[in-house]
């Protein structure tokens, strides 16, 4: 990272690391490693953007009561929060409580794509779930944990710690298929369904009028104490853009089956008349579309009260093709282009549009497990040897980005250039 240029790393603190067995048993060498990471860190100018939860629930609490499907849970992620302001935060100033709370609802409780692979028999194979019902059971608990973890902070160590504390939400950008009435706002419905979601209820108090008005009593609705607990419960949203789809209009009615995919009424899609919405990647939900990003961040702006922002995932993917030498492995001219147009779309989006960013991480700064994915895509700056024990090497994308950064460069004479 120091090498790149990189002066932030973002990473989250597993909270079964910290609690393995989710109640007040800490693990201590847990606590140590995170220390290690924290301190090496600031020793070396990188600043850490801690994450609190990035979808790891202790598996003793899925046991003891299924997790995020009770609320039961607020009361252990506070603790969990508690533990790490009061231990880490006289170093980190910058915390996010959830990431990408959407997708571990939608993927875990509603296709069962993610752990822990809950759905109704007919949305997929899984062995228990309700897809109707349990995505939005979950998403509710998860705005409560939100909550109540920032008024912790906000009350106990935000001014003596001096930091800052907001949430990361995930969204593409939703394109109407056809510039039909019905479609624009199935393209707006979809932004409620994805980044609404949780935007509006941590802005607002509530969940958009579009949700409440489909999901009807499937949708848990918030005591008074607890929405005025979520209302402007962030210093700054976190948000994660990768790609586009276009969305259509589809107005089904059917009592039966329902589930959080089909209350949104519309029709996914990555291409229109036989043309993609933005160059083809090595996985298949994500297509280039740059200007997605200035759109998204405008449509933020404009939605939820101008908020301070930080991009806190945005990056491509390339196929993990273990017949490619490392040599030719490390030249991604597709990351370049990436990284490039998306940046250019932030720039006008700042300058242009007034847009509140105030700073950016690439997903990521080496390759990685990515989730479901395993080790089969590389989203990294840094090319990871998986069969020579780890070796990393920057890819041609760390040495673009580092020049990005540190302009001066570009300036040197041949010879004084640095070796990286």
């Amino acid at each position: 990272m120091k090498k790149i240029g990189l002066d932030s790393f973002r990473f989250s603190i597993s909270w079964s690391r910290i609690f393995p067995e989710g109640g007040v048993k800490v693990n201590r060498l847990g606590v140590e490693f995170y220390n290690n990471v924290i301190n090496e860190l600031l020793a070396n100018g990188i600043i850490p953007f801690v994450t609190l939860f990035h979808w790891d629930v202790p598996q003793a609490l899925t046991n003891k009561y299924g997790g995020f499907l009770d609320k039961k849970v607020v009361d252990d992620f506070r603790r969990h929060a508690n533990f790490c302001f009061k231990t880490f935060g006289d170093r980190v100033k910058n915390w996010a409580t959830l990431n990408e709370p959407h997708m571990f609802s939608f993927g875990g409780y509603d296709s069962g794509t993610f752990a822990p692979g809950r759905c109704s028999n007919y949305v997929g194979n899984c062995t228990a779930g309700n897809s109707s019902t349990e995505p939005y059971t979950v998403a509710h608990n998860l705005l409560l944990a939100h909550a109540a973890a920032v008024g912790l902070y906000r009350t106990r160590y935000q001014v003596s710690q001096r930091g800052q504390i907001g949430i990361t939400l995930d969204s593409c950008r939703m394109i109407p298929k056809y510039e039909t009435p019905a479609n624009r706002e199935a393209a707006n419905r979809a932004l409620d369904f994805y980044f609404g979601w949780f935007a509006h209820p941590v802005t607002y108090g509530d969940y958009p009028e579009s949700m409440r008005s489909i999901v009807g009593d499937r949708l848990p609705k918030f005591k008074k104490a607890e929405s005025k607990m979520l209302k402007g419960s962030y210093d700054f949203l976190g948000v994660n853009y990768y790609t586009a789809n276009y969305v259509e209009n589809n107005p089904s009615t059917s009592t039966a089956n329902k589930s959080y995919t089909s209350d949104i009424h519309v029709t996914f899609s990555t291409s229109r008349d036989g043309v993609y919405v933005g160059a083809p990647t090595a996985l298949k939900w994500l297509y280039v579309y740059p200007e997605g990003l200035r759109e998204l961040l405008v449509y933020v702006k404009n939605e939820y009260q101008n908020p301070t922002i930080y991009i806190t995932e945005n990056g491509v993917a390339e196929a993990n093709d273990a017949s490619i030498p490392v040599h030719g492995a490390t030249k991604d001219g597709v990351r370049i282009i990436y990284i490039y147009s998306h940046l250019r779309c932030l720039l006008q989006a700042i300058w242009g549009d007034g847009v509140n960013v105030k700073g950016y991480y690439m997903w990521a700064f080496m390759d990685d497990f990515e989730w479901n994915s395993g080790y089969t895509p590389r989203f990294g700056l840094t090319f990871v040897d998986y069969k020579d024990n780890l070796k990393r090497y920057l890819k041609f994308s760390a040495h673009w980005f580092k020049r990005f950064l540190n302009p001066w460069l570009l300036t040197l004479p041949s010879d004084s250039k640095s070796s990286d």
